[in-house]
């Protein structure tokens, strides 16, 4: 081919074609010809009409949902707190009656829903105790769902037990005589299975309490799984853990002791659960009604059913929180093995022979990982040691779920907490040593089944889970403490006792802020939500929600992401400011 055939011939330049213009309905007649619904533009002004109603119908169904709360608060109060349990349950004991009485009940799980929990039970298998956190909220936590810890216990054939407490604690109450109720609600729960010990589930601050348990009463317990629970006070990362630098920047327990005298001798537990929200501005602030607010027609139940729990807040008596604070958050007694039960008893972790099963998650800022496992080399100082006191510990770590979740979310009951009791027999089969617990499961689904997903346990040394702190600054922290304890006692605490009285202590009860800001929405303290109460339930009927692609409702969503950063920022800088301050009081190692 030469390269004059390769050339194109040109376009006649003089040729134009001049093509009449479509009638203005010509694409809705095509569409309507071929039978598709005509695609009509959607003018920018109708998009924001469309968007304003949307957000104020959110609004006014956002205020009726705090309306609700609060009423639901109250109700819950009136009713005596009754734990909010997914399944229906039987009283086994009532410690209030015992000799040395305590706040706390044990529980028999007896039904589902339409499930009688006996169809389930597996005489074979070891019978579960979940015992849930006394940290300022109410028990049932472990049970809040179907699908939860008390959920896949009944699930995989186990009878299962729940220990409960009461609003009020018993006058003088003391961790001696709670440790003293645990181990009888034990031995009575080993009783109904033929002597079988049992498996122990501690959430959280329950934790620490099955450890005490498990260390006083050799044999008496079986494997025990700690969650998200706290047994080295003092580790931590700076932009992990800011809480364990309260004590120090707070000047001791002195202030916790102020709190509880002000209370007639009992700790609102309020002011525990606003430290928790204090952590992270960005959720307690915005984030959590936010997500309410944006989707007001799928996550209202699912927010008051969860806010039922958080705003059950419980009281604890004056000689129990001080033990708490001084002897743990402060003291870190613990893991050295000077923490005092009564006259006759010092608890010492080496005495520990059942199995321990640690969970403890990356995204947990409360309890992470180096609280939870920091006392294994501060008690084992090496492998041998461990092995040598024919121990088994065993860790299974999360990387992302928050403290909550470890126990509370559904696709970690599925998966983590059904392998740990799909595992029992592996764990009591383990050779001394340390373990790290590995789930692999490739399909992604929480809810599959063996094979579909594997257990294995990986041996782990000692020293790879050892985590540095300055020792010394929280040493310092314990004789500032007890200095202020002393100045305290000697000088305010006369003035204080003198004028608190039960009706002072109810006064301040609902002036704080943590139940105030909610019960401001009730109809019952708030005559202005009573319109809203008529109102709410035709607004739901008549939802006209804005469509995704709606360009407002994008703005809205980046503006609250940024209002978020915003706060996540300031906590950052907060939390920051808090490390130098401690490191210029108490120095570094």
């Amino acid at each position: 081919m030469t390269a004059a055939a390769a050339v194109k011939p040109k376009a006649k330049a003089a040729t134009k074609t001049t093509r009449a213009p479509k009638p203005a309905n010509a694409g809705i007649a095509a569409a309507a010809q071929a039978g598709v619904a005509p695609a009509v533009p959607v003018s920018l002004m109708e998009q924001a009409l469309r968007y304003q109603i949307d957000r104020w119908q959110r609004s006014l169904m956002l205020l009726d949902t705090f309306r609700e709360r609060a009423n639901n608060m109250l109700a819950h109060e009136t009713a005596g707190m009754p734990p909010p349990l997914h399944f229906e349950y039987e009283t086994i004991l009532d410690a209030r009656l015992f000799e040395r009485p305590a706040n706390y009940a044990l529980l028999r799980i007896t039904r589902c829903e339409e499930d009688d929990a006996m169809d389930c039970v597996d005489a074979s298998k070891p019978p579960v105790v979940i015992i849930d956190p006394r940290a300022g909220h109410g028990p049932g936590i472990g049970g809040f769902k179907h699908d939860s810890e008390v959920g896949m216990s009944l699930h995989e054939g186990h009878a299962t037990y729940f220990v409960v407490f009461f609003p009020l604690p018993c006058p003088n109450q003391t961790l001696a005589d709670v440790l003293h109720v645990l181990r009888r609600f034990v031995e009575e729960v080993s009783s109904r299975h033929d002597g079988m010990p049992p498996v122990l589930y501690g959430n959280c601050q329950a934790g620490w309490a099955a450890t005490l348990l498990a260390a006083d009463c050799e044999g008496l317990a079986g494997v025990t799984v700690l969650n998200g629970s706290p047994l080295s006070y003092w580790a931590g990362a700076s932009d992990v853990n800011p809480m364990r630098l309260s004590g120090g920047l707070m000047g001791g327990s002195w202030m916790t002791h102020l709190l509880a005298d002000l209370g007639d001798g009992k700790l609102d537990g309020a002011w525990l659960v606003q430290n928790f929200e204090n952590l992270s501005p960005s959720n307690t602030l915005w984030d959590k009604n936010y997500n309410v607010f944006a989707n007001i027609d799928t996550e209202r139940q699912r927010f008051l059913d969860f806010e039922k729990w958080w705003t059950g807040y419980h009281f604890l008596s004056r000689e129990e929180i001080l033990s708490i604070v001084q002897d743990l958050f402060i003291g870190n007694k613990l893991e050295r093995g000077t923490l005092k039960i009564d006259e006759h008893c010092f608890v010492d972790l080496k005495r520990i022979r059942n199995p321990l099963v640690i969970f403890a998650s990356s995204g947990d800022n409360i309890s992470p990982p180096h609280q939870a496992l920091n006392w294994i080399p501060a008690v084992y100082p090496t492998t041998a040691d461990l092995k040598k006191a024919r121990q088994r510990i065993v860790y299974l770590l999360n990387p992302h779920v928050g403290h909550l979740g470890i126990f509370v979310s559904g696709n970690v009951a599925k998966l983590e907490h059904r392998a740990i009791l799909e595992s029992l027999a592996d764990l009591n089969a383990l050779k001394p040593g340390l373990y790290e617990m590995k789930i692999s499961n490739p399909t992604g689904d929480p809810d599959c089944r063996k094979p579909q997903y594997t257990v294995r346990f990986e041996e782990r040394e000692v020293e790879q889970i050892r985590y540095v702190y300055p020792q010394r600054s929280f040493e310092k922290v314990g004789a500032v403490s007890e200095w202020n304890e002393v100045v305290y006692q000697n000088t305010l605490r006369p003035w204080v006792t003198a004028f608190s009285n039960p009706l002072s202590a109810q006064v301040l009860k609902w002036l704080h802020p943590m139940r105030s800001s909610a019960l401001m929405f009730s109809d019952k303290f708030n005559p202005w939500m009573l319109p809203l109460k008529l109102f709410a339930p035709f607004l739901a009927q008549g939802r006209m929600p804005a469509k995704q692609d709606n360009p407002f409702a994008a703005v809205e969503a980046h503006t609250s992401k940024l209002i978020s950063q915003s706060l996540e920022n300031y906590r950052s800088a907060r939390d920051g400011a808090s490390e130098r301050l401690f490191s210029l009081l108490y120095g570094k190692d």
